[in-house]
C-alpha cells in the first residue's frame, strides 16, 4: 500500500512509466504470495510466532532498502520484500485465533486483526502529507516505515511467546481437500477482490494527483489525502461481525462488492472532485477492511478442522487478483488510459454482486 502511496515520487525519482508501475506492484503482491506458501510450511512445523515475526523481519529490511533505493531494480525488491510480511503474518495469527479464543468471539477477533491495516494506512497517510507540505524527502518516511517495522517486530517476539504451536492434528490436511463445490464463491470473491483491490491502491492516489489533486490543496498533497481518508473508513472493520449477523453474509457481500465497483467509478469519473475523491477513499477503505475481515471468518466457517490452511487458500486467490489486477491495467491504462482501465475495473465486483445468489454462500445458523 506505502508503494501506491509513493508512486508520483517513485515516478519523478525513478522515470517510471504507468506500465512499469503495473509491474512492480504485481511484483509485490506475488511477494505476498510466496510468502503465504511459506507461512504455512512455518506453521505446521514451528507454529504462528515463526510465520510472523519472519514476515516483520521481511518488512522492516525491504522498507529499509526502499528507503535507500538507488535504481529500479533495488525498488522493486525492496516493495517485494516488504509486501511478503502480509503473507507471512496474515495466516499464523487466524490460526492463533482459532485455537486462543472461542467461537462466538472469533468474528470480532478476526476483524480487529484485519482492521489493524487501516491504522497503519492512515498514519502512513499522515506521514506523506506532511512530507509533501514541508519537501521532507519520501525516503525519509520510508525509514520511519522501516523504524515502525523493527518496533513492531519487538512487540510481537514478546506477545507471542506464549502461543504454543498447534497439536500435528490441528494442521493436518491436504490442498486438495479445499476443492470443494462450496468453496468456489470464497475463492472467486476473493480473486475479485484482490483484482479491484490492488488496482485501486496501485492508481487511484496517482490518477488524483494527475487530475489535478483537489480543490484547496496543493496537488503532491493528493495521494496522501486519498490514503488518510482510506485508513480512517477502514476503521469500520471493526464493525464487520456486527454487520455480518445485522444483514447476513449474503447482503453483506452483496453491498461491499457494490461500495467496491462505486468507488472505482468514482475516481474514474471525478478524481479531482473534492467529494469524488473522498466518497470513493472512503468506499475502497470499508470495502478492503471489512472484506478481509469477512474472508476471515468465512474460509474458517466453511473448513473448520482446516482454519490456516482454508484461509491460506483464500488468501492465494486473492493475491493471484492483486499479481495479475495492476499489471493488466498499467497495460490498459497505458493504451487506453486510467479512465477507461477504472471502469472496466469496476464491473467485476458489479458483475460479482448481481450474480451472487443465496446458494453461493453458507450462512451461520446463528446469524442467518
Amino acid at each position: 500500500m506505502g508503494f501506491g502511496l509513493f508512486v508520483p515520487e517513485f515516478r519523478a525519482e525513478f522515470s517510471l512509466l504507468t506500465s512499469a508501475v503495473g509491474f512492480i506492484s504485481g511484483l509485490a503482491f506475488s511477494g505476498f504470495f510466496i510468502g503465504l506458501l511459506i507461512a504455512q510450511a512455518l506453521l505446521s512445523r514451528r507454529g504462528p510466532s515463526s510465520a510472523i515475526l519472519s514476515g516483520l523481519l521481511a518488512a522492516t529490511l525491504g522498507l529499509s532498502l526502499v528507503s535507500v533505493a538507488s535504481g529500479i531494480a533495488m525498488l522493486a525488491f525492496g516493495v517485494l520484500l516488504a509486501a511478503s510480511s502480509a503473507g507471512f503474518a496474515w495466516t499464523p495469527f487466524n490460526d492463533a485465533v482459532h485455537r486462543k479464543v472461542r467461537g462466538p468471539d472469533r468474528p470480532g477477533a478476526l476483524s480487529e486483526i484485519s482492521t489493524g491495516t487501516s491504522i497503519g494506512v492512515a498514519c502512513a497517510g499522515i506521514a506523506a502529507f506532511v512530507a509533501s507540505l514541508t519537501g521532507v524527502s519520501w525516503r525519509y518516511c520510508w525509514g520511519l516505515f522501516a523504524i515502525a517495522g523493527a518496533m513492531t517486530l519487538i512487540g510481537n517476539w514478546l506477545a507471542l511467546r506464549p502461543v504454543e504451536k498447534a497439536p500435528k492434528s490441528a494442521v493436518k490436511g491436504e490442498w486438495k481437500t479445499l476443492l470443494q463445490t462450496r468453496a468456489i464463491p470464497l475463492f472467486v470473491i476473493s480473486f475479485v477482490f484482490g483484482t479491484t483491490s490492488a488496482i485501486f491502491i496501485s492508481f487511484a492516489a496517482d490518477h488524483v494527483k494527475e487530475a489535478g489533486g483537489v480543490a484547496g490543496l496543493p496537488s503532491e498533497s493528493a495521494p496522501a489525502l486519498i490514503f488518510i481518508i482510506y485508513g480512517v473508513a477502514g476503521l469500520t472493520g471493526l464493525a464487520t461481525a456486527r454487520a455480518r449477523a445485522a444483514t447476513g453474509l449474503l447482503w453483506l457481500l452483496r453491498l461491499l462488492m457494490g461500495g467496491g465497483s462505486l468507488s472505482l467509478v468514482l475516481v474514474a469519473l471525478l478524481p479531482s472532485y473534492w467529494p469524488g475523491a473522498a466518497l470513493s477513499s472512503t468506499l475502497q477503505g470499508v470495502y478492503v477492511m471489512m472484506t478481509s475481515a469477512v474472508l476471515a471468518f468465512w474460509s474458517e466457517q466453511l473448513f473448520p478442522t482446516l482454519p490456516s490452511l482454508s484461509f491460506t487458500g483464500t488468501l492465494m486467490a486473492m493475491a493471484a487478483g492483486c499479481v495479475l489486477g495492476p499489471i493488466f491495467a498499467g497495460l490498459w491504462a497505458s493504451s487506453l488510459g486510467p479512465t477507461v482501465m477504472f471502469l472496466a475495473a469496476a464491473a467485476l465486483p458489479a458483475a460479482t454482486a448481481v450474480l451472487l445468489r443465496r446458494g453461493h454462500v453458507h450462512e451461520d445458523p446463528l446469524v442467518a
